[in-house]
């Protein structure tokens, strides 16, 4: 893996904070302290174009399946809709804090936001009606609010047919939602120590993953949130990604020490690499590092050839991976077959 070289793109001025793919993983989407979203050729790292308007740090966005829509959350507490063609702003949901995520529900029906529990307000999940032929008229209160974390929320998604709503927050637990009464289905206690900083969905979201600052990465089936792997990276970890290949089974996980921790003489120890975790065998496969500072985000392109990631050092690099990685699985279930006769 160490042979990847990557196409390094310094594009913002601050530490990103969420990369994103499109369905067809053709654009990346990102977003960083430096209030700008922008949106990338994923192929070379070329820039098409910037999203100008929130006065404060962009802390996540989505972009709907066609990639007609953008959605964006910020600092600023404001969730903001964009055309991603264009570039103009379509219409401001204002809150009464910052917004802390953002999702489309499929169809475009629907969308939700994360509220953040500062400024005399608790953690929030709002559900909200979206009508895109009618932004004019459109109504400014959300149709749902899911109250039930004790610690902010630091992702939440839509599940599989819109069926679900799954969020992590600071709380440390991992809650499944009904988006229709707001009442919560399932939590799960205690898989990890400390504050969850990510949560994503296999591309067929039958799995997903969670990472935390315990330094643990786990992967849990979407329908029960029966656990299914724990691994540990030795170091606090700020986002995780699964494949969505079936022949790569492989989850991968970021991180790393504090800035604030970091000192001079300690800076070959801030474990900055993005780890490679194979879910089938429960074996770590190894890493592939670069950023000077910890690993903000981490995304999957759709097709499974390259994968996308953020720095606190305002870096995003794109890592398009060579043959010998889809091959190592298929090396290994054959070895282990070897193995197996042998033994037999």
């Amino acid at each position: 893996m160490g042979k990847i070289r990557p196409i390094m793109i310094k594009g913002h001025e601050r530490a990103l904070t969420m990369i994103k793919y499109n369905r067809d993983g053709d654009l990346i989407f990102s977003c960083s302290k430096d209030h700008v979203p922008s949106v990338w050729y994923s192929e070379n790292g070329e820039r098409i174009g910037t999203y100008h308007g929130h006065c404060g740090t962009v802390w996540c966005l989505d972009v709907n399946w066609d990639s007609t829509k953008l959605l964006s959350g910020s600092a600023d507490n404001c969730c903001k809709l964009w055309e991603v063609q264009s570039g103009e702003c379509l219409h401001t949901w204002k809150h009464t804090a910052p917004v802390r995520c953002v999702g489309f529900a499929m169809g475009d029906k629907r969308f939700l936001t994360v509220l953040d529990n500062i400024m005399g307000n608790v953690p929030t999940i709002y559900v909200w009606e979206l009508e895109l032929n009618n932004l004019a008229n459109h109504p400014d209160c959300p149709l749902l609010t899911i109250l039930g974390h004790t610690g902010k929320i630091g992702r939440a998604l839509w599940g599989p047919l819109n069926e679900a709503i799954y969020s992590v927050s600071d709380d440390s637990t991992l809650r499944m939602w009904d988006p229709d009464s707001g009442e919560e289905k399932h939590v799960m206690e205690g898989v990890h120590t400390k504050k969850i900083t990510d949560l994503q969905l296999s591309y067929d979201k039958t799995l997903l993953c969670t990472s935390c600052t315990d330094q643990f990465v786990r992967l849990f089936e979407t329908k029960t949130l029966r656990l299914l792997y724990a691994f540990n990276s030795e170091r606090p970890l700020n986002s995780a990604a699964i494949s969505p290949l079936p022949h790569c089974p492989y989850l991968i996980a970021g991180g790393g020490q504090d800035a604030m921790s970091v000192t001079t003489t300690a800076a070959q120890q801030g474990k900055f690499e993005t780890l490679f975790f194979d879910h089938a065998f429960g074996e770590e496969l190894g890493c592939i590092g670069g950023h000077f500072g910890p690993v903000n985000t981490l995304a999957f392109a759709p097709h499974g050839r390259s994968y996308a990631s953020g720095g606190e050092d305002g870096y995003i690099r794109i890592h398009h991976l060579d043959q010998e990685y889809f091959e190592a699985y298929e090396k290994k279930v054959t070895e282990s077959g070897i193995l197996a006769a042998d033994k037999a």
